[in-house]
């Protein structure tokens, strides 16, 4: 097993570096964090090495990563490449349902369901009104629901029922969906984003009446707030939609200690960041967030993941990283 580190200034000066806080983003503070970096070869060639869309946790513990060139399952110690019988690539994103099987999102060539036997493939043919699928989502009733292209779509085991403009959501290209502890359904699309009570679609909006566009990642926390991603990091407490921070927030997620994390892109500069924000900090004016990691020029970074034993895993343009609290892994094959 091939190790190479390097310190975290070094590893600044070579690849990273840190962000400078711009004008607008005075409603944070920004901290730092002396971290390693090291580069882990896989003892398989099968190791993502192009973008990582999104990363999720099976029920036995393995890490499943879902890329532009297949989606692989990390046991621990290898890579493998469980798509690799389908043969194509461009993987949005990948949901081992309540039952233990397991969804693949296309790109453009629909869904693909795997009971661990055998595959099953879904397309407009099927049902789905679109054949891109960015992302996949179960609700707790054990409905699968398809963010599309063309729109939202539920699969209740049998038939899928399609959700678009013409039964009122204001937008078909669909980037995210997650359901609250109430129930509603809340949709991230590429134009307004909307909330379904199970009747009718609401546009949500802030305090000066503007819709919340090209939302990437909504999820709920342990105390029942929204948080989302629109210019900044929001959040939404059921009757007030207050803006965290100016720091791009196109993926996010709660670990257990209740710290935010995002993924996004900076201003002015535009460089791609992991960031954490501190629990304890939250609801202050001045909210603390630490810099885990940045990438310059054009890169770019997307799903993140906190895995059972606390790391947190998140993709990029050429692969998979997992963050530990001290060292950063970067994830290459031989």
């Amino acid at each position: 097993m091939k190790q190479i580190k390097l310190t975290a200034l070094i590893f600044g000066l070579l690849l990273f570096g840190c962000n400078k806080l711009s004008k607008g983003e005075d409603k944070t503070n920004l901290s730092k964090e002396n971290i390693e970096f090291k580069t882990k070869d896989s003892i398989t060639s099968q190791v993502p090495n192009s973008m990582v869309r999104n990363i999720k946790q099976d029920a036995n513990g393995h890490i499943l990563i879902a890329s532009y060139n297949g989606v692989f399952r990390y046991d621990g110690k290898s890579f493998t490449n469980i798509t690799s019988k389908i043969n194509l690539p461009s993987f949005w994103d990948v949901l081992e349902d309540r039952k233990e099987n397991l969804w693949f999102a296309t790109k453009d060539s629909g869904v693909y369901y795997y009971n661990k036997k055998s595959f099953q493939h879904f397309t407009t043919k099927e049902g789905l009104p679109n054949n891109r699928i960015v992302s996949i989502y179960e609700d707790k009733a054990g409905n699968i629901w398809f963010a599309t292209g063309g729109g939202a779509s539920r699969y209740d085991g049998k038939s899928f029922r399609n959700f678009t403009t013409k039964e009122g959501l204001p937008n078909n290209d669909l980037t995210t969906i997650m359901e609250d502890k109430t129930g509603k359904l809340w949709f991230g699309t590429r134009g307004k984003a909307c909330y379904y009570d199970g009747k009718s679609f609401i546009v949500f909006k802030d305090k000066e009446g503007k819709a919340f566009n090209n939302i990437w990642s909504i999820i709920e926390d342990r105390k029942g707030n929204i948080w989302l991603g629109h210019n900044g990091l929001w959040r939404y407490d059921g009757s007030t939609f207050t803006k965290v921070s100016q720091r791009g927030a196109s993926n996010i997620i709660e670990d257990k200690k209740g710290n935010i994390w995002t993924t996004g892109a900076v201003k002015p500069n535009g460089d791609w960041t992991l960031s954490r924000y501190d629990q304890k900090y939250l609801y202050n004016k001045k909210p603390t967030v630490t810099e885990i990691m940045s990438l310059k020029g054009t890169g770019m970074l997307c799903g993140i993941l906190e895995a059972n034993d606390g790391s947190i895993w998140f993709g990029s343009l050429n692969g998979v990283y997992r963050y530990d609290g001290k060292t950063i892994t970067d994830f290459k094959s031989k």
